[in-house]
């Protein structure tokens, strides 16, 4: 599988807000999640992604 990217709103949990950011996506437990970091705080951010 390629290195695919995916760009787009992630929920802060320590900022307590949304935030653009880029990220990688990985499959864990059959579903597909972008990985990124806060451009604010560097905190890890997750987003579930839509099956396809």
């Amino acid at each position: 599988m390629a290195d695919e990217k995916w760009q787009g709103e992630f929920y802060c949990v320590k900022c307590k807000e949304k935030r653009e950011a880029e990220g990688d996506v990985v499959v864990s437990n059959d579903r597909r999640m972008a990985k990124g970091v806060c451009p604010v705080c560097g905190t890890k951010l997750n987003r579930i992604l839509g099956k396809a």
